[in-house]
């Protein structure tokens, strides 16, 4: 009997030793590049290059209209890169807005590995290429992303689409065997982040999303005294919640 326990727990450690040594891969799902050019991708698209703080150069697509109002600033989740982006773009630019889509490190054929720190960096390091008015645009992971930019620099206006209250609490609901509070090293605190702004926010959520629990969503959406936008039926990956007429509305209205 004390040996079987022994070997259980000599697993367990096991176990968590692993996840804590390779967290940061059940994490972030990059795809790589190459790509193409912008005005490949959208005419009149123009290929840009950030300079991170810790001397990384990141690239991106910059679609700037003459008259546009504001630029959008799209923080992207967890996976892909920016190409799986490029119909939110399309639709956003139709509207009348300009649009940035950059990757993060270690995305789209960018140099780095991604972390919290790290996409901060990238994050300032996008905001520091526009010149007037932003509003951000976070999905998922981004939102985290957008959120902890909006408190280095609030935006006219900010949307979340799909955002956990913090990545501890995502990675307990995918994950409730973990100690996953103790394990992790990045943390994203978005509702500790988003209860400390003063911007006009609308959060997005799908009522069926089985990435990020809804509930999760509508606590940003509280915390951050945000307009809340539930579209029924919707899981977390669905084209309606990637580039769909509710996602669009919700942009402009802080535009």
């Amino acid at each position: 009997m004390r040996r079987a326990v022994l070997i259980a727990l000599a697993v367990v450690v096991t176990i968590v030793a692993v996840v804590f040594t390779f967290q940061r891969k059940l994490v972030y799902f990059p795809s790589p590049g190459p790509l193409p050019s912008a005005d490949e991708v959208l005419p009149g698209g123009r290929d840009v290059r950030l300079v991170t703080a810790d001397g990384l150069l990141l690239d991106g697509w910059h679609f700037e209209l003459p008259d546009a109002p504001v630029t959008v600033v799209v923080f992207p989740g967890n996976g892909g890169n920016r190409e799986g982006r490029v119909s939110l773009a399309r639709a956003l630019t139709s509207r009348g807005l300009s649009v940035l889509l950059f990757d993060y490190r270690g995305y789209g054929g960018n140099p780095g590995t991604p972390s919290e720190e790290g996409l901060t960096f990238d994050a300032r390091a996008a905001l520091d290429l526009i010149d007037g008015p932003v509003v951000y645009f976070g999905e998922s992971l981004g939102a985290a992303v957008a959120a902890e930019l909006a408190t280095y620099r609030a935006p006219k206006g900010m949307v979340l689409r799909s955002p956990f209250t913090s990545l501890a609490a995502a990675g307990s609901h995918h994950y409730p065997w973990l100690p996953v509070k103790m394990l992790l090293q990045d943390k994203y605190p978005v509702v500790e982040r988003v209860s400390t702004l003063d911007v006009p926010t609308v959060v997005l959520l799908g009522t069926r999303d089985s990435i990020v629990p809804p509930a999760q969503s509508r606590e940003v959406a509280t915390a951050a005294r945000a307009r809340l936008v539930e579209i029924d039926g919707a899981d977390h990956n669905d084209e309606v919640l990637l580039s769909g007429p509710q996602v669009i509305d919700a942009v402009l209205s802080v535009s």
